[in-house]
């Protein structure tokens, strides 16, 4: 059983966070009657996204809703300037905005989530080989960036070294003294490494945000909110600090496909940015119950001591 809503009779699926009767409507004001709304949200704070049917066709749509207006400016941009540029089916289209309720409305793009998905290592591998093809294409060249978005690339990298001491006093109590000593280090270092390659980033480059078509066998990849100029190398580390730990092979796939390997400074600056982003993982993922990504800053942090590359 569904429940109807009460101005267009469109069904939202129970158990599931209801569309606001008011970004519903504007919804249908650019597509027309909607058949059926289901809660597609991920399981985390702030995320809020809708698959929505249009009643003619039956053609699928997502609706979603910033969490943050920075992040709603972010996404816009990223779907208006960037995204155009890929291959058709390898990204959302943006069909229309609304600023009011930081509301987007994007098309649907085929796949299912590769985390969700039985692949072979040789399929694996495709498709990291096709990630290093679409983030390249996304990152662009350094001509593709304004005066200004170098500027605020190079304020990205010392945002990400002046979070590291409010990372690790929110992590008070939860790693050792040594352990803390690790991420003081590596942030020093990424200060002496600047300035580093930039480009447009995704901001959360990681496999939860890919989409594989096993048919064609293409990728897709979605959740554009955090996109924004920065050092391309942060978009390497989710990727180094997870699938690729132990699959040396799916770093070559990935590398292959992205057409260059990382320079020196940029591998040493990879190793920094783990270890930030390894006690921001274990900071956030503790008080908000995500053991997989605290497990994934711990065993970063482990990897840096033992003087593992990341």
């Amino acid at each position: 059983m569904t429940d109807s809503h009460p101005l267009t009779g469109s069904r939202t699926l129970p158990g599931s966070k209801t569309l606001p009767d008011a970004v519903h409507a504007w919804a249908e004001s650019v597509l027309g009657p909607l058949t059926v709304v289901r809660d597609a949200s991920h399981p985390r704070p702030g995320s809020q996204v809708w698959e929505v049917t249009h009643q003619r066709d039956g053609a699928r749509h997502f609706v979603k809703i910033s969490p943050t207006p920075k992040f709603f400016a972010r996404e816009t941009r990223a779907y208006r300037q960037t995204a155009p540029a890929l291959g058709r089916g390898s990204v959302p289209r943006l069909v229309e905005t609304n600023p009011q309720w930081q509301a987007l409305l994007l098309t649907a793009v085929p796949g299912q989530g590769v985390t969700s998905l039985p692949l072979t290592p040789a399929r694996q591998r495709a498709v990291h080989r096709q990630a290093g093809v679409w983030l390249s294409r996304f990152h662009g060249g350094p001509r593709d960036l304004s005066p200004q978005d170098h500027a605020e690339a190079v304020a990205e990298v010392a945002r990400a070294v002046h979070s590291a001491e409010r990372h690790l006093d929110s992590a008070e109590g939860l790693i050792g003294e040594r352990e803390r000593e690790t991420v003081r280090r590596h942030a020093a270092e990424l200060t002496r490494l600047d300035p580093l390659p930039h480009g447009y980033v995704h901001g959360d480059f990681q496999e939860r945000n890919w989409l594989f078509d096993t048919g064609p066998g293409t990728l897709a990849v979605v959740d554009l909110e955090r996109a924004r100029p920065h050092a391309v190398v942060f978009d390497i580390v989710r990727l180094a600090c997870g699938p690729w730990v132990g699959r040396p092979d799916l770093r070559a796939a990935f590398f292959e496909g992205y057409g260059r390997e990382l320079t020196d400074k940029e591998q040493r600056s990879l190793r920094c940015l783990a270890a930030l982003d390894a006690v921001s993982a274990i900071s956030w993922g503790v008080p908000h119950h995500d053991p997989e990504i605290v497990a994934r800053g711990r065993a970063t942090l482990a990897r840096l001591e033992r003087g593992d590359a990341a």
